[in-house]
């Protein structure tokens, strides 16, 4: 089973914990409301390269699923009308799981399901942006050969289609390459197992860069009467990343609340600048069945988590300058190109002076409650004197919702240098507000090889609207 793990905070699921590098989070989810979400069970969705046309599916008159497109003038708008793209793409059939190439002029997607035509990829084109879609065609034999092949995705380069094949009543994710796009398609190769699992895994989809790689998975072992933990449904989202478009993926990563939920998450996509997550699910929203969400894309640029954005965080991406420094590498899309150079410069100078001041607390405000905004730091700082051996531990936190990040301070109360030798101090940890919900955050200080009970205790209660 995959490792589970969040890209902006650590998920403990199956009593294993591990962090992955952060360099982006998500905001909240919302619903895009009509005319694309109406309670017709609106799912498969994707955008086009310059943001202006929405395709997805929907209940229509041709069969019991449609391709649909929404349009709007510039990014900043609302989307509106909501046009049938027709009988010469739409079948008897169900079509649905749209994904368009980076020019514009081809749109790729899946026909199914009847007994002769279970589950097959084809296209449509266009001589222009402006133009109407022509009638659609099924790829050839090679991508459609026996099997069920649904949700296609292209690549931003248009060389390798990404879908999902059933095989003896498994979904799993395949790639096909051409070397050019006047080339035949290559034979699906079945993605790592690391990406398959014994689960479904369906609905691929890869950012334009080639760089990070979604998909959903109903990797679940828990009944339906079963609780189970926050996030986690019958079918999540996860991610996976490489450095370059030549490297192998990573470990995949399960997106954190609010993107999973304990509701189907499912057919993701990105916008092209990499601002806006789109993904489909059931979780309500006042009508019956799926509808689509959007959630935007934050790249962390606060690097030394001191709340604002300055010359401070400059500094440090000038000290990683060249490297792959995955915490500096932030430009030009949230997720890095595998560089620290101007790019990621130019991202942090458009937040420049942005920022919430941290919550700062000490050991008067034991047992009190505090407030964070999503995104705020807590810092906490306590008097200690490690000198003695006794130290500052975390005993009790909920990483889903504050997320501790980087290492102790200790700040001697002798302020000549260098500080004298067992003079006392404070230790000050710092914390980020990462998702909505209310917790304790309990610190003890003790020497860690004696089996007795601590010497103080710290505790507070945490809530994040």
């Amino acid at each position: 089973m995959k490792k589970t793990i969040l890209f902006v905070l650590v998920l403990v699921l199956s009593g294993v914990t591990e962090e992955a590098n952060a360099d982006f989070t998500f905001g909240e989810s919302s619903l895009v409301k009509e005319p694309v979400s109406t309670g017709s069970w609106e799912y498969s969705v994707c955008i086009s390269p310059d943001g202006l046309e929405l395709y997805f599916s929907s209940a229509g008159p041709y069969g019991w699923h449609d391709l649909y497109v929404t349009t709007r003038q510039s990014s900043n708008d609302h989307w509106d009308n909501k046009t049938n793209l027709g009988p010469q793409i739409n079948s008897e059939l169900t079509d649905h799981n749209p994904s368009i190439s980076s020019d514009g002029l081809s749109l790729y997607f899946c026909r199914g399901v009847s007994s002769a035509d279970d589950g097959t990829i084809w296209v449509t084109t266009r001589e222009a942006l402006d133009a109407p879609w022509g009638p659609a065609t099924k790829l050839d034999a090679i991508i459609n050969k026996g099997f069920v092949n649904v949700t296609p995705a292209i690549s931003g380069n248009n060389l390798s289609l990404y879908f999902a094949r059933w095989e003896a009543g498994n979904g799993d994710v395949f790639v096909a390459t051409r070397p050019t796009v006047s080339d035949p398609w290559s034979e699906a190769e079945r993605l790592p197992p690391h990406i398959n699992t014994a689960f479904d895994e369906i609905s691929p989809y890869v950012t334009p860069d080639g760089l990070c790689l979604l998909f959903c998975s109903a990797s679940s072992d828990y009944s339906d009467d079963e609780p189970r933990p926050d996030g986690v449904g019958e079918a999540d989202i996860w991610m996976a990343k490489r450095m370059s478009a030549s490297d192998e993926w990573e470990e995949p990563v399960f997106l954190p609340v609010p993107i999973n939920t304990t509701y189907d998450e499912v057919d993701v996509c990105i916008s092209w600048d990499g601002s806006t997550l789109y993904f489909c699910s059931d979780r309500g929203d006042d009508f019956p069945g799926y509808g689509v969400y959007q959630a935007p894309i934050l790249p962390v640029v606060d690097l030394n988590g001191d709340g604002i954005v300055d010359s401070v965080d400059m500094c440090i991406i000038v000290d990683h300058w060249g490297t792959d420094n995955q915490l500096c590498d932030i430009g030009p899309m949230p997720w890095g190109d595998g560089v620290v150079d101007v790019q990621d410069l130019i991202i942090l100078a458009e937040h420049l002076f942005e920022g919430i001041p941290p919550v700062e607390v000490d050991e008067g405000d034991a047992d009190s409650q505090v407030e964070l905004e999503l995104g705020q730091v807590l810092v906490v700082t306590l008097e200690s004197n490690p000198s003695t051996g006794y130290r500052w531990e975390l005993a009790e936190n909920n990483d889903s919702i504050l997320k501790q990040f980087g290492q102790v301070e200790f700040k001697s109360s002798d302020t000549g240098e260098p500080p004298m030798v067992g003079a006392g101090g404070w230790e000050i940890f710092r914390f980020k507000a990462v998702s909505a919900g209310q917790m304790t955050l309990e610190l003890v200080y003790h020497r860690y090889w004696e089996e007795v009970e601590p010497l103080k205790t710290f505790s507070i209660q945490v809530v994040v609207p």
